[in-house]
């Protein structure tokens, strides 16, 4: 058996199409199909069911596919640690992140490149919590920034990153008489702009606003973080937004209010794969990352009144 018999495999199995697979590959359709071929008669079981074209795998080919995933990962793990060993950390981190992630992204990722010089760095922004568990288990990412819990420790190295808080942006004028925060309640009530339900971010949000017994439906939702804090800049929006985007200064006429009864927030993470040894690359993102203290440098950075407003 051959890596490169398991890579076409792999290939099939992510493209459903033996054409297109063996253009990712770089080889050509016959190569492709022989190589496959091979691998089916030296472990005696059909992997793909055929027709005209490509029909699905057989049981033992669903089966294959994540064995084979582990496998090329150990190897390419494999290769980048022997390369560690003789010139340092060098290739490509294939990064995942969740999209209220990625206006801070680029702190771990600095110090990674500082560390590792030689190193590359390849981000993915705009995944949901689930594509970041499954893209991390298939080994399509080396490391993830976003939310996981206590039962994703059996599967995932996990380490803290920071916590993250959530605040109220909204137009100066639609801010409640005598300069008291609004309620929950009253959040609802505002024209809201959200993120887009199957968010994380957003459950968070709509746990908040369920446990002061208040349903709130957004007027705009949108999966994109770089149009938030336009919908708010027009002044007609408010939005529930990550403390950290405060970093960005918001837009003008626009105050900024701490929740509180609830007060929610969520940890955010790096994860790797637990599988050992590991990615040689991944160990290194998650070592330069847990040497940041990201939640002083945010308290010290932000300046979200205490008092409420």
């Amino acid at each position: 058996m051959l890596f490169r018999q398991l890579e076409y495999f792999v290939a099939v199995a992510r493209e459903r199409h033996f054409a297109r697979a063996a253009d990712a590959c770089f080889v050509s359709q016959p190569a492709l199909s022989s190589a496959i071929a091979k691998l089916e008669r030296e472990l005696n079981v059909t992997l793909i069911n055929r027709g005209h074209s490509f029909a699905g795998l057989t049981p033992e080919g669903e089966r294959l596919v994540v064995w084979a995933k582990r496998i090329l990962a150990e190897h390419d793990s494999f290769k980048t640690e022997v390369l560690a060993m003789q010139s340092g950390i060098t290739g490509t981190l294939r990064l995942g992140t969740v999209p209220t992630a990625s206006l801070i992204t680029p702190l771990p990722v600095a110090a990674f490149c500082s560390a590792h010089p030689l190193a590359k760095v390849q981000v993915s922004s705009g995944l949901s919590t689930t594509e970041l568990h499954q893209r991390l288990r298939d080994f399509e990412i080396d490391a993830a920034i976003g939310f996981f819990g206590e039962d994703d420790q059996q599967a995932f190295e996990i380490s803290p990153l920071y916590e993250e808080r959530y605040v109220l942006l909204v137009p100066e004028n639609m801010l409640p008489a005598g300069g008291r925060p609004p309620s929950w309640a009253e959040i609802a009530q505002q024209p809201l702009v959200q993120r887009t339900p199957e968010m994380r971010v957003r459950r968070i949000i709509d746990q908040a606003f369920a446990e002061n017994d208040v349903v709130a439906g957004p007027q705009i939702e949108t999966d994109s973080v770089a149009s938030m804090h336009e919908y708010v800049a027009t002044g007609m929006w408010a939005s529930i937004v990550p403390h950290t985007w405060l970093r960005t200064p918001p837009p003008p006429r626009t105050a900024v209010v701490n929740l509180v009864d609830p007060a929610p927030r969520a940890q955010l993470v790096v994860a790797t794969n637990g599988g050992l040894p590991g990615s040689p690359i991944a160990r290194a993102f998650a070592a330069a990352a847990r040497g940041l203290a990201l939640d002083d440098l945010f308290d010290q950075q932000l300046s979200v009144g205490k008092d409420g407003s």
